[in-house]
């Protein structure tokens, strides 16, 4: 699968399952919002303290999967994981990629100070992937009608 149409397939959808190695091997799934860019990089916010940043700092190898509503398609991404560091000012470059992150995915915030505060609270960071690998199912298609008989 071309990754220029894994990434149109993924820019209809808003929520996919992370997935990152373990010390051991296995899988740590996650569920997710993103968003794709328009530099096709997809962005995911966390929080420094949960596992799957660690897993990520330990093996950078991610996949993310996007499944389409009906579940009847989907894609993967495989990447390496880059993630910047946590907000640690209100102001600085991990908060103001927060604040675009948020705009994408919701809009405008009532009160940016109070979310850039909790952004540094939460010790929030982004993750970006740039994917160097897609496979999927009928992904191409996955919006044409459906017929029944």
């Amino acid at each position: 699968m071309e990754i220029s149409d894994a990434l149109a397939f993924a820019r209809r959808e808003r929520n996919g399952i992370l997935s990152t190695l373990k010390r051991d091997g296995r899988a740590q799934l996650s569920t997710v919002a993103y968003y794709v860019g328009e530099d096709d990089a997809v962005r995911i916010s966390l929080t420094d303290d949960r596992a799957k940043a660690r897993n990520m700092r330990r093996d950078p190898r991610i996949s993310l999967f996007v499944t389409a509503p009906d579940y009847a398609s989907y894609v993967v991404f495989e990447a390496e994981a880059e993630l910047t560091p946590p907000a640690v000012k209100p102001d600085d470059e991990t908060a103001e990629a927060l604040v675009a992150y948020y705009r994408e995915l919701v809009g405008e915030h009532p009160d940016w100070d109070e979310y850039r505060a909790a952004m540094v609270t939460d010790r929030r960071l982004i993750l970006t992937i740039r994917p160097t690998h897609a496979y999927g199912l009928n992904a191409r298609t996955w919006d044409t009608p459906k017929t029944t008989s």
